[in-house]
């Protein structure tokens, strides 16, 4: 900078007196140089920041020319896991910055894959951004401990207008914050090369490790705006402090596909008798769905047995779900032999089906990527673009346009909604989805989840806001969901998880990427927090028996594998309790008189308008909150049966049963069909019922036949009126009760009518004959 001192000028007031008034002088002179004096400090100021951009860029490009001339190092680097940057382990008071654009670009938010939003009611920076008006810029990590740095991992602003990222940088360390110390190759500062775009991470090792308590990015180079994300690779020093022991029977590592199948298949050898692998189907590039099924009778479905699934890998770099199940195989093959009195409850009383990987294809790819290098996206979605998790068939909009209308559940059920039929053809339904669906209605599954990444966080549904015209959602009058019936059983299993993982609860940080919060106890309805359409939760709920849930396992969706123990520690008590709320509600079989299993039929609960249907096998199994349950079960061609089942507070479901007798709607639709469903005119007489000799012959002698017994009828009718004070002239046609019960005979005339009061269907229901639909169902009553 210049030494020149500019001068003090001071304005003198002149006055003169012209005519006898006081004129006063402005000092025009002085003022005029003042401008320009300003404008040519001005002129040097600019012509100085030239002149130093211009050295800048010369010393840069001197740097960057030594990067790339420099001779290669064999040495292969230490390897060491993230501090926790992604992960949050590294605490916000742990991050600061030279300055920052805007307070939602804080240090924060420099989190390699933190996700911004560009919601102007709850905006959030998608990095952190140095303020613009400043020469030197630095990003610092307190590690807290001495810590041997090994490198360090950059990404450029999440953002989907912006294209801000840094291109180089120096690194530099410290123990105290005072005395700095670059990395130097003997003639200048160490240039590191930084992003070629903003969303894929780039990783810099250190060839020689470095050992300090602080490390500093110094950017040099960017493009658009100074926006970085970063994570730092190191060792500590003194170690972990409670570092998790590792238990030794189980294999915590990440698993490439081929791995994956390899290891189901030597659990399935070791625990042959209680293990069973099949395939849901195959994913777009051929790969299959690989299951593995755990039970005493792992082969069958046995009545009485509920089935569960957890199911991982929906987005195929969200891998810790995909590793915790691949442990859950190998603890419960291992404990169940050594006579785990849990785990043989659990293996025994439950068929549990464990899918580690619903998306094989994007599975693969990011690990091929690896686990510090895979992006947000990096095989989220499937090999032909989608997002299997929210690929399923709108159900929802059906469901709720028919309860606006009043259709449910007479016209409409309010279960198993189907699918509508141009689905089946709809090409926006990835094969993979289908092959989840047709995996779904296979199995009589009770309870399920399904892990995710990204979040810490248990999601229950419904998932889905209502559609308006243009296809957007929105939400319902005074900004709130449609609550799922089912809500209060929903928010008990999310909480099961949820305060039984270790750190799902300490949400005093908020969210991974900001805005809304967790709950206090670490669950959210997903429509109010982030919702979507044609979930596989809502379509699991609509559509089956299983009532499922997304468990969402941390920030980091692909951690080092190094943490995967610590994982392991913190889900798995979790994943066992959840396992357990299964036997939570009422279980039973439904038959008929004879003992035979009725299939299909509905089990309702008084107040909560959601049932379920019976198995193949006639057993059911309804989830359900301790308390006093009026319960019903319905089947076609059955009268239903009301009972009173209490849910208590102890382990293990509540036994109810049903036994269903044949219904008279049932009786009078089998003898109608022996006249082409058509009414039949029935003579009475010593007690029994005659039918027409002749249905399909002579018409005329069946008329004769049927007037003179019609004129019988009315003669014996009149004559035991003879006591009465008046006759009363009936009409040609006459009604009577429709039978009750099988002993009650009846004469059927031209025109049927129940009498009020008299029904044997549920609610007293009538109806005429001439309308009646002999193609309803009963249980649609």
């Amino acid at each position: 900078m210049s030494s020149k001192n500019p001068e003090i000028h001071t304005h003198t007031h002149c006055f003169s007196t012209i005519s006898g008034i006081f004129l006063f002088s402005t000092g025009r002179k002085e003022d005029e140089t003042d401008e320009k004096w300003i404008e040519k400090e001005r002129e040097r100021a600019a012509k100085e920041r030239e002149r130093e951009e211009r050295e800048r860029a010369r010393k840069l490009k001197e740097a960057e020319d030594r990067a790339r001339s420099r001779p290669r190092v064999y040495k292969e680097p230490k390897k060491c896991p993230p501090l926790g940057m992604e992960s949050h382990k590294i605490d916000p008071d742990q991050l600061s910055a030279s300055s920052m654009s805007q307070y939602i670009f804080a240090p924060q938010r420099a989190r390699l894959n933190m996700q911004g939003s560009d919601d102007e009611d709850d905006m959030r920076g998608g990095a952190w951004c140095a303020n613009s008006e400043d020469r030197i810029h630095w990003f610092e990590i307190d590690a807290r401990r001495e810590t041997e740095f090994t490198g360090v991992i950059t990404q450029g602003r999440d953002s989907s207008n912006e294209n801000d990222f840094v291109t180089s940088y120096f690194l530099a360390f410290s123990n105290d914050t005072r005395e700095w110390t670059t990395i130097h190759d003997g003639y200048a500062d160490w240039l590191f090369f930084g992003n070629n775009d903003k969303d894929t991470p780039v990783m810099n090792q250190l060839a020689e490790s470095v050992v300090a308590r602080y490390i500093r990015i110094i950017p040099q180079s960017w493009n658009g705006s100074l926006c970085m994300r970063l994570e730092v690779l190191g060792c500590p020093i003194l170690g972990e402090q409670n570092e998790v022991t590792p238990v030794d029977y189980l294999e915590f590592k990440h698993h490439s596909y081929s791995e994956m199948v390899a290891l189901m298949k030597s659990v399935n050898e070791e625990c042959p008798n209680i293990t069973s692998i099949y395939s849901l189907g195959r994913s777009s590039k051929g790969k299959e769905i690989m299951a593995m099924v755990i039970s005493g009778n792992p082969t069958e479905h046995e009545i009485g047995e509920p089935e569960f699934r957890f199911t991982a890998g929906l987005h195929g770099n969200e891998a810790v779900g995909r590793e915790m199940l691949l442990l859950l195989m190998q603890y419960l093959c291992k404990e169940y032999k050594d006579r785990n009195p849990r785990a043989q409850q659990l293996v025994e009383g439950i068929r549990i089906h464990l899918v580690p990987s619903l998306n094989p294809d994007g599975h693969e790819e990011a690990f091929d990527v690896g686990s510090e290098l895979s992006s947000w996206t990096t095989g989220h979605f499937t090999d032909n673009g989608f997002d299997i998790f929210k690929n399923f068939p709108d159900l929802n909009s059906i469901l709720w346009d028919a309860e606006d209308k009043g259709l449910v559940p007479k016209l409409t059920p309010n279960h198993h909604v189907p699918i509508p039929e141009n689905a089946e053809v709809n090409s926006s339904i990835a094969v993979e989805t289908r092959a989840i669906i047709s995996w779904m209605n296979t199995y009589p599954f009770v309870l399920g989840a399904n892990f995710q990444g990204g979040e810490t966080i248990v999601a229950y549904p419904y998932d889905s806001l209502r559609l308006n015209n243009a296809g957007y959602q929105y939400a319902e009058p005074e900004d709130e969901p449609r609550v799922i019936p089912d809500e209060s059983l929903f928010r008990w299993l999310a909480v099961s998880y949820a305060s039984t993982h270790l750190t799902m609860t300490h949400n005093y940080h908020g969210s991974c990427h900001g805005g809304t919060a967790a709950g206090m106890h670490g669950i959210v309805n997903r429509a109010k927090w982030k919702p979507i359409t044609g979930s596989m939760n809502d379509f699991s709920y609509l559509h089956t028996n299983c009532f499922e849930l997304s468990i969402f396992l941390g920030c980091d969706k692909f951690p080092h594998q190094s943490e995967l123990a610590r994982e392991w520690e913190k889900n798995r008590e979790a994943m066992l309790i959840f396992m357990e709320q299964v036997h939570r509600g009422i279980r039973g079989i439904v038959k008929d008189q004879q003992g035979n299993p009725i299939a299909n039929a509905t089990i309702s609960v008084e107040g909560i308008h959601h049932d379920v249907t019976t198995a193949p096998t006639g057993d059911y199994w309804r989830l359900l909150n301790p308390g006093e349950y009026r319960v019903t079960a319905r089947a076609e061609g059955f009268s239903p049966v009301t009972k009173l089942c209490v849910v208590g507070y102890q382990s293990g479901a509540t036994a109810c049963s049903f036994n269903l007798a044949k219904s008279n709607w049932d009786r009078i639709k089998q003898i109608m069909a022996l006249n082409g469903n058509k009414p039949i005119r029935l003579s009475y007489g010593n007690n029994r019922l005659h039918y027409p000799s002749d249905v399909n012959g002579n018409r005329h002698v069946v008329s004769t036949r049927l007037r003179r017994l019609r004129q019988q009828k009315l003669m014996r009718l009149r004559s035991s009126t003879t006591t009465t004070t008046t006759t009363t002239t009936l009409p040609p046609t006459t009604t009577t009760p429709i039978p009750t019960t099988p002993e009650t005979t009846t004469s059927w005339y031209d025109s049927w009518v129940i009498n009020e009061g008299q029904s044997s269907t549920p609610g007293g229901f009538t109806d005429s004959i001439l309308d009646y639909n002999y193609e309803y169902k009963i249980d649609d009553y």
